[in-house]
């Protein structure tokens, strides 16, 4: 039998990968908390129509990537590709209008099948914040600014820039959708195949097309700037102000957008350049019909999501492992008084490395191989005694100390 390997598209989170992710879900839940974000989660599988109908029938997401799967009673779920569809689709089930400003913080796996590549696997993580009941700008300006702590606690601010772009409302939106359906239209013949489908239902969409002969039309397409009516326009301008009031810097990226009906107004990315072709590293934007969409009241909303494997590549430096404390017995008739001062000890919230066996130099090295900053060394002169020896082992220093001041001396290191 060939020696089992993980599924292709997914990896296993060794303890240092996993030590990258939970410093960056950890920054993340912290940052997001002190700005009045409460944590939640949904569940990784979903009525697929939940995804459908939010992320659009035609795109690639939908058509190519959810892993998706008919339950025993026959009904088509799906395993979540991102955060947001399900977070709104809760909002609605468990009749949340009432509680608005809905600010929640949220974490997890997520699934698509594509090519596997450098920062992006078929079961993946995200970090996911969204801001459900406010139509203010106020609201942009806070959803984007704890994105950019986190970014700035994670040390990774000042390698990426924030490209923001409008959407405008919906009025301007379809305003400007026709205007695309009229330009591209001339050049049907010239468009990729994905794109001519796009010009029908989804023209914006061909704004981001990868295609190079659908980049050099949409060099020429009209600007979504000159088809924005007052409302969007002062919207966009409270939100840039609220920026420049943060000091958080910008781009403006007239091409940035969301080709689906329900996004408005503000979309933005924080974009990095260390990665290559995947740059982005948290993307979000205001989906103020999203909610309508999924069959609840017309609720405004904006949010983002981030990817947590992109964000773990950008740190510099593993984060520090916690440093346990070594307990040594030396003797058999010190094994079970050891035994008994570790789980005392592990009760008292500290960390402690113990050797199921092996004599005083095995259970040293095991110690050192752990990282233990100290070690407590109890023998049978030291039972007799009721002490035990206290070797701090990044000073080179060691000391008696009667067995009942040991919590006291370990915690005037914490």
């Amino acid at each position: 039998m060939s020696q089992p390997q993980p599924v292709r598209g997914t990896h296993d989170l060794l303890p240092e990968d996993f030590r990258r992710h939970a410093h960056v879900r950890d920054t993340a839940r912290d940052i997001a908390a002190r700005f009045g974000y409460s944590e939640m989660a949904t569940p990784i599988f979903e009525f697929t129509e939940v995804f459908a109908r939010t992320m659009g029938e035609t795109s690639d997401v939908v058509s190519k990537e959810m892993y998706s799967f008919e339950s025993r009673s026959g009904e088509s779920m799906t395993l979540r590709p991102e955060y947001t569809a399900g977070i709104c689709r809760s909002f609605i089930s468990n009749g949340l209008q009432q509680n608005v400003p809905f600010k929640v913080f949220a974490n997890g796996p997520m699934f698509r099948y594509e090519r596997p590549q450098k920062g992006r696997q078929r079961q993946f993580h995200q970090i996911d914040l969204e801001c459900i009941g406010s139509d203010d700008p106020k609201a942009d300006v806070e959803v984007i600014a704890v994105g950019a702590a986190i970014l700035q606690s994670l040390g990774v601010l000042d390698r990426c820039r924030l490209q923001i772009n409008t959407l405008g409302d919906r009025e301007s939106r379809q305003a400007y959708r026709d205007a695309l359906v009229e330009y591209f239209s001339a050049y049907k013949d010239k468009l990729s195949a994905d794109s001519l489908t796009r010009l029908t239902k989804n023209p914006l969409r061909i704004l981001d097309s990868k295609d190079k002969g659908d980049q050099a039309l949409v060099e020429g397409a009209p600007e979504f700037d000159d088809y924005l009516n007052d409302h969007s326009k002062a919207f966009f301008a409270s939100v840039l102000e609220g920026l420049d009031q943060l000091g958080i810097s910008y781009d403006l990226n007239r091409r940035l957008v969301r080709g689906l009906d329900y996004y408005t107004h503000t979309a933005f990315e924080f974009v990095t350049t260390d990665l290559g072709a995947q740059g982005a590293l948290i993307a979000g934007g205001r989906y103020d019909g999203l909610i309508e969409a999924l069959g609840g009241k017309p609720t405004p909303g904006i949010g983002w999501a981030g990817g947590m494997e992109r964000l773990a590549l950008m740190l510099e430096g593993m984060p520090q492992a916690p440093r346990p404390v070594a307990v040594v017995p030396i003797g058999e008739v010190a094994e079970k008084m050891a035994l008994a001062l570790a789980h005392d000890l592990r009760l008292g919230g500290e960390m402690i490395e113990m050797s199921f066996k092996g004599n005083v130099g095995k259970r040293m090295k095991q110690a050192n191989k752990a990282n233990a900053w100290a070690a407590i060394l109890i023998g049978e002169d030291e039972l007799a005694r009721n002490v035990c020896t206290f070797r701090n082992l990044d000073e080179g220093s060691q000391e008696e100390i009667p067995l009942d001041q040991i919590t006291a001396k370990l915690q005037q290191y914490r």
